[in-house]
Formats: structure tokens, C-alpha cells, sequence
């Protein structure tokens, strides 16, 4: 079992809006692996919301994140992972961040309750 933490953009964009985390310490989030799918929309969310591209750029780079590629080998096991998402609808986005998780061995974090209906076969916490 790793000790790596994948985080999905709900956590980014709750720590980057300082909101409320529950008993997660956001410092985990410092140094995490993050799918660059998951960081577009990070980066997306946070243009959409106003804020320049340098500032959003600056914002997120901050928080030392990890960015993987998303592959064949992400994008294979993506799409493996949608039976089991698709009740709780969790969308490709949802998807990628599990996918980087279970390839990594990884502790996976979101702020999306419907991910604690999913039995992926990893590890997860949800912050809300």
C-alpha cells in the first residue's frame, strides 16, 4: 500500500476557496498527484469564476501538485470504471481521478459524497 494521496478537483477548488474540509487536513493536499484532466477542470472552474489565467495558473501551482498525464493507460481504465460509476454518475472527470488512484496505489480525495456509493476497489475519503 503507498502512502501517495490523489486528489480530485473538488478538494483543489475547496482548498483554494477555503472552504470547509470537515476533520480533512488540507495540508495533505500540498505535493498530491492530481490527473491533468482534474487539473483542467480546476483551472476551468477557477477561470469561469473570474479569476485571470496567470492568477488561476499561480493559484494552483501553489499547492506543488503532481499533474499526470492522462493516457491510453488512464483513459483504458476510465472507461473500464464506468459500470461501476455509472449509477452513482460519476462523469469521465470522476473517472480519471480514480483511475490515476488505483494505478498508483493511492489514497483517493473528493468532496463528491456520491463517490462513497462506489465500490472501486481503492481507497477514499470524502471530505463533506
Amino acid at each position: 500500500m503507498s502512502d501517495a494521496v490523489v486528489v480530485d478537483a473538488s478538494v483543489v477548488l475547496a482548498l483554494l476557496h477555503d472552504e470547509p474540509m470537515g476533520n480533512f487536513d488540507g495540508g495533505r493536499i500540498a505535493g498530491s498527484a492530481i490527473s491533468a484532466v482534474n487539473f483542467a477542470e480546476v483551472m476551468t472552474k477557477l477561470i469561469s469564476d473570474g479569476m485571470p489565467n496567470d492568477a488561476a495558473s499561480n493559484a494552483a501551482m501553489q499547492l506543488d501538485l503532481k499533474i499526470f498525464p492522462f493516457d491510453e493507460r488512464s483513459a483504458q481504465l476510465a472507461a473500464q470504471l464506468w459500470p461501476v460509476t455509472r449509477p452513482a454518475g460519476l462523469s469521465l472527470g470522476d473517472r480519471a481521478c480514480i483511475a490515476l488512484g488505483l494505478s498508483l496505489d493511492a489514497l483517493i480525495i473528493t468532496a463528491d459524497r456520491a463517490w462513497g456509493k462506489v465500490d472501486f476497489g481503492g481507497r477514499l475519503i470524502v471530505i463533506r
